[in-house]
C-alpha cells in the first residue's frame, strides 16, 4: 500500500507523561489520605484515561470509590493536570526526528488519545511535538473512545486518508484492538504503558525505539 498517515498514541508512545500523571496523582490520594503507588506501578495503570487512573490508584490499595467521589476527584485531576501536563514530561528519544522524516514523505500525522483534549493540545504545544501533528483527536471529543474502532476511523478521517493506507502507532491493547477494528496496519512500541508486554499483543511489528519506525513502517507498505 501507499501510506498517506500515520496515528499515534500519546501517553507511553510519543511522550513520556507517567512522572507528571504520577505527581498529580500523588497531590490527589495524599489529600485522600491514601498510600501513593511508586510510579512504576502508576505506569501500568495508565492507557483509559485520568478516571480509570483514579480508580485503579484506589483498587491497588483496597479503598473503596463511589461513582460521586470518582466524578469529583476526576474533576480536581483533570483541572490540576491541564494546569501543568508537562513540568516532567519530555518525547521519547528520536520521536522528533521520526515526526519531521514522516512529515517530509508528505505523510499526515495524527494522534489518538484517551486524554482529554484541552491537556493532549497544552502537553505536545509545551514538549515541542504540536507543529508536527495535522490532527489531536482526544478521548471526550466523541461520544466513544479507544478500543472503539470509531475514535481511529474519525481521526483518520480528519486527516484525510483511507484506513487502507494508514498505521496505528500506540504502546497497548486498545491501540492494536482499535486498528484491528478498522482494518488498520499496527505498530507497537516495546517501553510503553501496558501490564501485558507488547510483543505479546498480536501488533503487525514491535518496535524498541524511535529510529525502527520508518524501517518498520516501509517494511509494512511493502509487504503483500
Amino acid at each position: 500500500m501507499s501510506l498517506s498517515a500515520v496515528v499515534f498514541d500519546l501517553d507511553g508512545t510519543l511522550v513520556e507523561t507517567a512522572p507528571d500523571l504520577h505527581a498529580v496523582l500523588a497531590e490527589l490520594l495524599e489529600q485522600e489520605g491514601l498510600r501513593i503507588p511508586p510510579l512504576h506501578a502508576v505506569r501500568s495503570m495508565i492507557g483509559d484515561g485520568a478516571k480509570m487512573l483514579i480508580r485503579r490508584a484506589h483498587e491497588w490499595q483496597g479503598a473503596e470509590l463511589g461513582p460521586d467521589r470518582l466524578e469529583e476527584l476526576y474533576a480536581w485531576f483533570l483541572a490540576r493536570y491541564t494546569a501543568e501536563p508537562a513540568r516532567f514530561s519530555l518525547p521519547y528519544e528520536g520521536v522528533p526526528a521520526a515526526l519531521r522524516a514522516l512529515r517530509a514523505r508528505g505523510i499526515r500525522l495524527g494522534v489518538c488519545t484517551n486524554k482529554p483534549q484541552a491537556p493532549s493540545e497544552r502537553l505536545l504545544e509545551a514538549v515541542g511535538l504540536a507543529p508536527w501533528l495535522d490532527v489531536v483527536t482526544g478521548g471526550d471529543v466523541l461520544p466513544i473512545r479507544k478500543p472503539d474502532p470509531g475514535h481511529l476511523a474519525a481521526t483518520i478521517e480528519a486527516l484525510g486518508a483511507a484506513p487502507s493506507r494508514a498505521v496505528m502507532v500506540g504502546d497497548s491493547a486498545n491501540d492494536v484492538a482499535v486498528a484491528r477494528g478498522l482494518g488498520v496496519k499496527c505498530v507497537l512500541v516495546s517501553f510503553g504503558y501496558t501490564s501485558t508486554p507488547a510483543r505479546a499483543l498480536g501488533a503487525d511489528r514491535v518496535i524498541d525505539g524511535f529510529d525502527e519506525l520508518l524501517p518498520a513502517l516501509d517494511a509494512l507498505t511493502t509487504s503483500p
